[in-house]
Protein backbone atom coordinates (compact mmCIF):
# COMPACT_ATOMS: atom_id res chain seq x y z
CA UNK A 1 0.00 0.00 0.00
CA UNK A 2 1.21 3.50 -0.81
CA UNK A 3 -0.60 6.76 -0.05
CA UNK A 4 0.74 10.07 -1.38
CA UNK A 5 -0.07 13.01 0.89
CA UNK A 6 -2.29 14.81 1.32
CA UNK A 7 -4.90 12.12 1.95
CA UNK A 8 -8.18 12.88 3.73
CA UNK A 9 -10.75 10.60 5.37
CA UNK A 10 -13.49 10.83 8.01
CA UNK A 11 -12.60 7.92 10.28
CA UNK A 12 -10.10 5.68 8.53
CA UNK A 13 -11.28 2.70 10.56
CA UNK A 14 -13.97 1.84 7.99
CA UNK A 15 -11.51 1.54 5.09
CA UNK A 16 -10.22 -1.94 4.19
CA UNK A 17 -7.38 -2.14 1.67
CA UNK A 18 -6.14 -5.38 0.15
CA UNK A 19 -2.60 -5.78 -1.26
CA UNK A 20 -0.84 -3.29 -3.51
CA UNK A 21 -3.20 -0.29 -3.36
CA UNK A 22 -1.88 3.09 -4.49
CA UNK A 23 -3.50 6.46 -3.75
CA UNK A 24 -1.99 9.40 -5.64
CA UNK A 25 -2.07 12.97 -4.27
CA UNK A 26 -5.12 14.68 -2.79
CA UNK A 27 -7.56 11.76 -2.51
CA UNK A 28 -10.59 11.90 -0.19
CA UNK A 29 -12.46 8.96 1.37
CA UNK A 30 -15.58 9.83 3.40
CA UNK A 31 -16.00 6.58 5.32
CA UNK A 32 -18.87 6.61 7.84
CA UNK A 33 -19.80 3.33 6.07
CA UNK A 34 -17.46 0.57 4.93
CA UNK A 35 -15.09 1.07 1.99
CA UNK A 36 -13.59 -2.18 0.67
CA UNK A 37 -10.81 -1.89 -1.91
CA UNK A 38 -9.40 -4.99 -3.60
CA UNK A 39 -5.79 -5.77 -4.56
CA UNK A 40 -3.81 -3.95 -7.24
CA UNK A 41 -6.00 -0.84 -7.33
CA UNK A 42 -4.58 2.46 -8.55
CA UNK A 43 -6.13 5.82 -7.70
CA UNK A 44 -4.94 8.87 -9.67
CA UNK A 45 -4.93 12.36 -8.07
CA UNK A 46 -8.07 13.94 -6.66
CA UNK A 47 -10.22 10.80 -6.50
CA UNK A 48 -13.15 11.18 -4.12
CA UNK A 49 -14.96 8.23 -2.54
CA UNK A 50 -18.17 9.17 -0.71
CA UNK A 51 -20.07 6.70 1.45
CA UNK A 52 -21.67 9.69 3.22
CA UNK A 53 -24.91 11.19 2.04
CA UNK A 54 -27.79 13.25 3.39
CA UNK A 55 -31.57 12.92 3.05
CA UNK A 56 -33.10 14.39 -0.10
CA UNK A 57 -36.03 15.94 1.77
CA UNK A 58 -35.29 19.32 3.31
CA UNK A 59 -37.17 18.58 6.55
CA UNK A 60 -35.00 15.52 7.20
CA UNK A 61 -31.83 17.49 6.34
CA UNK A 62 -32.80 20.10 8.95
CA UNK A 63 -32.49 17.34 11.55
CA UNK A 64 -28.80 16.98 10.60
CA UNK A 65 -29.28 13.34 9.68
CA UNK A 66 -26.37 11.70 7.93
CA UNK A 67 -26.80 8.60 5.85
CA UNK A 68 -24.01 6.29 4.70
CA UNK A 69 -23.90 3.39 2.26
CA UNK A 70 -20.89 1.09 1.71
CA UNK A 71 -18.68 1.14 -1.39
CA UNK A 72 -16.80 -1.83 -2.82
CA UNK A 73 -14.07 -1.67 -5.47
CA UNK A 74 -12.83 -4.97 -6.91
CA UNK A 75 -9.24 -5.94 -7.71
CA UNK A 76 -7.06 -4.81 -10.63
CA UNK A 77 -8.91 -1.50 -11.06
CA UNK A 78 -7.51 1.82 -12.28
CA UNK A 79 -9.48 4.87 -11.18
CA UNK A 80 -8.59 7.97 -13.25
CA UNK A 81 -7.94 11.43 -11.88
CA UNK A 82 -10.76 13.46 -10.33
CA UNK A 83 -13.25 10.57 -10.34
CA UNK A 84 -16.14 10.85 -7.85
CA UNK A 85 -17.61 7.59 -6.51
CA UNK A 86 -21.03 8.04 -4.89
CA UNK A 87 -22.52 6.10 -1.93
CA UNK A 88 -23.70 2.50 -2.08
CA UNK A 89 -21.91 1.41 -5.25
CA UNK A 90 -19.81 -1.52 -6.44
CA UNK A 91 -17.11 -1.21 -9.08
CA UNK A 92 -16.20 -4.64 -10.45
CA UNK A 93 -12.70 -6.08 -10.87
CA UNK A 94 -10.42 -5.52 -13.89
CA UNK A 95 -11.96 -2.12 -14.70
CA UNK A 96 -10.71 1.26 -15.82
CA UNK A 97 -12.75 4.30 -14.80
CA UNK A 98 -11.94 7.30 -17.00
CA UNK A 99 -10.69 10.60 -15.57
CA UNK A 100 -13.35 13.05 -14.42
CA UNK A 101 -16.10 10.43 -14.23
CA UNK A 102 -18.94 10.62 -11.71
CA UNK A 103 -19.93 7.07 -10.76
CA UNK A 104 -23.66 7.00 -9.92
CA UNK A 105 -24.44 3.28 -10.38
CA UNK A 106 -22.71 -0.10 -10.15
CA UNK A 107 -20.10 -0.85 -12.81
CA UNK A 108 -19.79 -4.53 -13.90
CA UNK A 109 -16.44 -6.33 -14.14
CA UNK A 110 -13.99 -6.07 -17.02
CA UNK A 111 -15.01 -2.78 -18.61
CA UNK A 112 -13.81 0.70 -19.43
CA UNK A 113 -16.37 3.16 -18.07
CA UNK A 114 -16.33 6.96 -18.19
CA UNK A 115 -18.45 10.09 -18.22
CA UNK A 116 -20.85 12.12 -16.12
CA UNK A 117 -22.77 10.08 -15.27
CA UNK A 118 -20.27 7.24 -15.67
CA UNK A 119 -21.37 4.56 -18.13
CA UNK A 120 -19.81 1.49 -19.71
CA UNK A 121 -17.99 2.41 -22.91
CA UNK A 122 -16.65 -1.02 -23.86
CA UNK A 123 -15.48 -4.37 -22.52
CA UNK A 124 -11.82 -4.86 -21.77
CA UNK A 125 -10.43 -8.06 -23.28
Amino acid sequence: MWIEPPFYCDYGSNITLRDNVYFNFNCVVLDPAAVLIGSNVLFRPNVQIYTASHPVGYLERRKDLELALPIEIGSDVWIGGSVVINPGLRIGSRNVIGAGSVVTKDIPEGVFAAGNPCRVIRKIE
